[in-house]
């Protein structure tokens, strides 16, 4: 038997092996395809109660479908599993709160949000328009503040009532947003801040027994589709399957994973490691005199390590 699995009793009174998630109600939002439909399916499977979330636009963000997200629904059901559809767009403050709402009223409670809904529109910082900006930011970056907010006052005043709560909130940073990218200045910036937020609700929300994390993937999905490795060899859409990313995120929203808070975890085929945040670097004594300023910062440079490249290493 996994180490994570425990026995329990169904109808009958028969033994059996329950999921490492087993009664926990999750929300992931952004499910109705790629990795939030893995996300969600692997939850099913291991016994969560599931909202799924997606307001069904394409990849730029634009429309409005209700299928993807009952597509995932029929399937978990058709397994066995729990689940409810939800198409309110998560970046609107009151849809939002509909989200949240409608897990505590469907299943009565609330133990794991994950923020997974994002869209792309890449375009260099010289030709970007207000419109391009400001949708990415909307999505990423207000798209997980706003279902954040909303159910971490639930847990904190189920805490402020005497409950135990034992909850998960887990984000969806980014390679571009930690590392950096060509071409998403609005993407990376976004998925920086939501890296930034991860760290910061840790701390907040840790007194009300919620741990904060996020998943920084790397995957073949519609939003890498143009990226040329739709037409790669087997072997490297293997390894950029979305299967890979799952795991981790489903070990996260289980309660075993209750230790681990503020983390920021890259995960890339058979790749799974820790993304370490900024850390002050060498240093020198400062001087108030800016012609002074230029054999100084020469000096801190020649020991700094360069920023990392997309892979997370030194830059060459």
């Amino acid at each position: 038997m996994p180490q994570s699995a425990v026995q329990i009793a169904d109808h009958k009174g028969d033994v059996v092996v329950a999921g490492l998630c087993e009664g926990r109600v999750c929300i992931v939002t952004g499910a109705g395809r790629g990795i939030g439909r893995d996300y969600a399916l692997m939850l099913a499977a291991e016994g969560a109660k599931v909202v799924v979330n997606d307001l069904g636009g394409s990849r730029d963000g634009t429309g409005v479908d209700q299928g993807p997200a009952q597509d995932v629904v029929d399937e978990i059901v058709a397994a066995g599993g729990q689940a409810v559809a939800n198409t309110d767009d998560i970046s609107d403050w009151a849809g939002a709160e509909r989200l949240i709402n409608q897990a505590i009223t469907t299943f009565g409670g609330l133990d794991v949000l994950i923020n997974n809904a994002g869209i792309l529109r890449d375009r260099m910082l010289t030709n970007m328009s207000e419109a391009e900006w400001d949708a990415v930011i909307k999505v990423h970056l207000k798209g997980t503040a706003g279902p954040s907010h909303f159910a971490a006052a639930y847990w904190r005043d189920r805490s402020k009532a005497g409950e135990t709560n034992n909850a998960r909130i887990i984000n969806t940073t980014s390679p571009s947003g930690i590392y950096g990218n060509i071409g998403q200045t609005n993407y990376g910036a976004a998925k920086g801040g939501i890296a930034s937020f991860t760290i910061i609700a840790a701390d907040e929300l840790g007194r009300y027994g919620v741990t904060v994390n996020a998943i920084a993937p790397a995957a073949l999905t519609r939003l890498t589709a143009d990226l040329g490795i739709g037409d790669a060899p087997e072997e490297v859409k293997e390894a950029m399957s979305t299967k890979w990313i799952a795991p981790i995120t489903v070990w996260l929203a289980s309660e075993e994973s209750s230790g681990v808070t503020g983390r920021v975890f890259d995960v890339r085929g058979e790749l799974l490691a820790i993304s370490e945040s900024w850390h002050q670097g060498p240093k020198v004594t400062n001087v108030q005199d800016p012609s002074a300023i230029g054999p100084l910062v020469e000096e801190l440079l020649l020991t700094a390590r360069p920023n990392a490249d997309m892979l997370g290493l030194d830059r060459k």
